[in-house]
Order: structure tokens, then sequence, then C-alpha cells
């Protein structure tokens, strides 16, 4: 059936390279309850009483690892989590400026003005909806594997659009930007071990038995050796933006806390991501290391308000798990989706069309035994799942 806003959707299972696809996709209308504090209407009355709601519409990406099993659970529950948490604060959202107290009372003479002084806008409940949802989520999931023994996790990211706004929540290493006409707007980055490095340091610094005396919280240019120690060598603290010298010692030549560069690079040797759902169950190999405390299920959230913005015809949201960013950049694949669209006018398919033919850029051809591309460099070797979202012809709430 078609999808929200006619948009396009796009998989491809590992370039055609295995038999299971560990990504996941979820889209649908979101509509969420006003609720006057204290009164529970007729349900039925409700149901007929259209001003009663407001409605979203959300659309949704996850990417597995260790299986598809978390990424099943979060296309199935995250949208549910995400209506619940919007539910909670919804008498809040629906003012111009959110009460101190959601029952409209105020305790205090000065809290209208200290929500005004902290710049407080029914945005901030929205992104505080959507990050709680998040964990809400990675909770369930973890009741649900441990409950089914099934191990794994899962990337997640997705955009809602709710009273105007466009809300792009991202935990992991997909992507999305927004393709206009002029310009290109990133709607999000990517969490991976090197780009979290100081967090998960600190975290380290705070918390020294998490390594279990396996690993060292210092980051150098490379895996130190034996004969290493009493030298001055390049290193960085969770502090540091910079590097500085440090004498190595017996204590720092064992494996580091993020190891590797670029798509190699590990968490605890384990994990490619920093940020995602699940993984509750996931210990570092032959150890009794965690991984989990490590990997944070919190989305950042940026925010895209389209009434600051003079939206084309031909301006779409892309949506992509990393098999499409792994060969493709932001500006070649605007490049794709201007020409054509430019060249496809009058296709009333041209948003999945599109979104196939960025499927099938990113996989390749194969010649002999290698799935290349155009310029001959080697395909995505990973899941591939694309949406491309039309902003133009939007559904009001």
């Amino acid at each position: 059936r078609p999808l929200p806003w006619g948009a396009g959707y796009a998989e491809v299972i590992n370039a055609e390279k295995s038999e299971f696809n560990e990504d996941q996709a979820a889209c649908c209308q979101i509509s969420v309850r006003r609720r006057e504090p204290g009164l529970e209407e007729d349900e039925e009355w409700l149901i007929l009483c259209s001003t009663q709601f407001l409605t979203g519409h959300y659309w949704a990406l996850f990417d597995g690892h260790g299986g598809p099993d978390a990424a099943i659970i979060a296309s199935n529950y995250l949208h549910y989590c995400i209506k619940q948490k919007l539910e909670e604060v919804v008498g809040g959202i629906t003012e111009a400026q959110p009460p101190m107290h959601l029952s409209g009372r105020c305790v205090c003479d000065s809290d209208p003005q200290f929500v005004e002084e902290k710049h407080i806008h029914a945005s901030d409940l929205v992104v505080g909806a959507l990050e709680n949802a998040f964990q809400e989520c990675d909770e369930v999931i973890g009741q649900e594997m441990e409950a089914t023994k099934q191990t794994g996790g899962c990337t997640a990211l997705a955009a809602l659009y709710f009273q105007g706004k466009l809300y792009v929540a991202n935990a992991g290493d997909s992507r999305a930007i927004l393709v206009l006409k002029d310009h290109i707007v990133p709607m999000s980055s990517e969490f991976t071990p090197e780009s979290e490095r100081q967090r998960i340091q600190h975290l380290a610094f705070l918390f020294p038995k998490l390594l279990d005396g396996e690993f060292t919280r210092f980051e150098f240019p490379r895996r130190l050796k034996g004969d290493d120690v009493g030298q001055k060598v390049l290193y960085r603290d969770y502090f540091m933006e910079g590097w500085g010298y440090k004498t190595v010692e017996k204590a720092d030549l064992k494996y580091p806390l993020v190891h590797g560069h670029g798509k190699q690079a590990r968490l605890l040797g384990t994990l490619a991501v920093s940020r995602g759902l699940g993984d509750h169950q996931l210990k570092v190999i032959d150890t009794n290391i965690e991984v989990k405390p490590f990997l944070s299920c919190i989305p950042k959230v940026n925010v895209f308000d389209f009434a600051l913005h003079d939206i084309k015809e031909d301006d779409v949201l892309i949506m992509a798990t990393d098999g499409l960013w792994d060969v493709l950049c932001n500006e070649e694949v605007a490049h794709v989706v201007r020409s054509f669209l430019a060249e496809n006018r009058t296709d009333p398919q041209r948003f999945s069309e599109l979104a196939k033919c960025l499927v099938c850029r990113a996989r390749g051809k194969k010649r002999g035994h290698q799935w290349m591309l155009d310029d001959s460099h080697e395909a995505s070797y990973d899941d591939i799942s694309v949406f491309v979202i039309p902003l133009h012809n939007r559904e009001e709430d």
C-alpha cells in the first residue's frame, strides 16, 4: 500500500551476497491523544472526534548486528513508545509555552519566568519524548531478548513529522540528509567508537572496573608493543581534544578501549558502533566484560522547522543505513536525487524508483567474483535500505 506522503522505499539484502537481511524498516501515522487531566472521555466519542488527536508521521530504519532479532523488535515497537511518550507530555506540547507543572497549577509565581529563561519550547518536549522512547524501547528489547535467549542489537534512525517540524533521532551509524533545491542539510551524525571516544574514555575513567584490567582507556596512534615501554609516545585521554606525550608503562600495552580507524574502529575490540538498541547480553570474547555500559541507547535529535523554509517540489529527505553511505557521500547522493527527479517529473512512482536507483548505485554490478561501482571501486558489502520522503506535499496535522 502507499507509504505516508507517497514516500519511496527500497532495500537489498547484503547486495545479494547473503541470505538474510539484518536491516528493518517501519513507517506509519502516529495519532497522539489529547488528554484532559483527571477526565476520562468516552472512547467511542474520542474516535469520532478527530480534534482530540494530534497526528504525526513516522519513518524509521534499524540496522541489526549479531542477527536481525533486535531490529525486528525495534521496528515493531519504537513507534508505540514514541506515541506513548508524546501522550505523556501532550498537555505541554499544545501550549504556546510549556507550563512548569503539567496540571497547569502554579506553585511558584516565578515558574513561567523560569521556563522562559530556560528557553523551553514545545519542540523541546518532543525531543525529550523521542529520547525517552528510545530508552524504553531499549529496555523492552533487553527483556524480550533475555526471555527468548536471543542476542544482538541494532542501530536506530527515526524521523517524526509533528506539528510542522521534522525531528530526526539517530542512535548509530545510519544517516539522514535533506536534499533541497540549492543545498544539503545533514539531519544526523554517525555515532562510532571514534566519534564518541571522549565519552567512552570518560566512562572508563569514572568506572575503571568496567575494563576488568583487560583494556587501557588511553588512545594511542597504534597498538603499543613491548619495545615502546619507557618511550614517550603520542596519546589522548578523555579530557583531551589535542594530543600529548606519555611515558609508556606496561599497563599501556593492554588492548585499547577504542581501537582501529574508520570502518575498522571497534569498541572493546567488539562493536563498530557506540550507540544503538539491544546488545544487553554482549560480552567481549573470552571475558566477562560487558559492552552495554559503553553503548548508549540515547539518540541525538535534530529539528527542521518547515515554517522557516520555502520547500520546493523536489525537496526530499533521504534516510539510509550505512550500506549506502559506505560508498556514496552526501554530495553524490544529492546529485543522483536531483538528476533523477528532474528527468522523471511525470512518473507517479518516481520516489520509489529513486530509492531503487540509490540502492542499485551502492550495490554496484557483479564483475567476476566481485561487486563493483561504476568508477571501478568496490561496491557496498552491507545490507542497504533507503527511504526517499518527499516534503512538498506533506500532510498537515
